[in-house]
């Protein structure tokens, strides 16, 4: 079991309002914004698929899954950049729509709190953590609760 005292890394990004996190050793890589193409009779939240480099990636679009408003560019932002986080989960690439990467901060696990029952209309059994920040909170998500198996077979097949 590790110690409290150890230490991971998150890579953090915008939704809407919040900032969330993913362990960087889940994340394979971020891309830049792109075309996706839509797939006929895919769930609500799966916005379509990407070509990277040859291989067919499925797009999810977590603000419809976690029903969140999508970020405003406003002019006093300069860096607004979205794009896709692409994870590996269970062997599988899938990328997420993200409205901004923040940035990749080292974590103690002694630093994560259980999540409260209900966080910015996300459920709790999306959320592995919270930590508090200068400007808040970062949510941790559990990008292993994110869909349930059967969820996870629609999105593999996609490919």
């Amino acid at each position: 079991m590790a110690s409290e005292d150890s230490q991971f890394q998150l890579v953090t990004f915008q939704l809407g309002d919040e900032l969330y996190g993913v362990d960087i050793m889940d994340v394979k890589e971020i891309v830049k914004i792109q075309d996706v193409r839509p797939i006929p009779n895919a769930p609500y939240y799966v916005e379509g698929i990407i070509n990277l480099r040859g291989e067919i990636v499925p797009i999810i679009d977590l603000h419809k899954r976690f029903r969140l408003k999508i970020l405003e560019k406003s002019s006093d932002i300069d860096d607004f950049e979205g794009g896709f986080i692409i994870l590996n989960i269970e062997s599988n690439k899938i990328g997420i729509i993200i409205d901004r990467v923040a940035r990749v901060v080292p974590v103690k696990l002694s630093e994560v709190k259980e999540p409260p029952q209900m966080l910015s209309g996300i459920g709790t059994e999306y959320i592995q953590g919270v930590i508090r920040s200068e400007s808040g909170y970062l949510i941790m998500l559990n990008i292993r609760k994110l869909f349930n198996p059967k969820e996870l077979q629609k999105i593999i097949d996609i490919q």
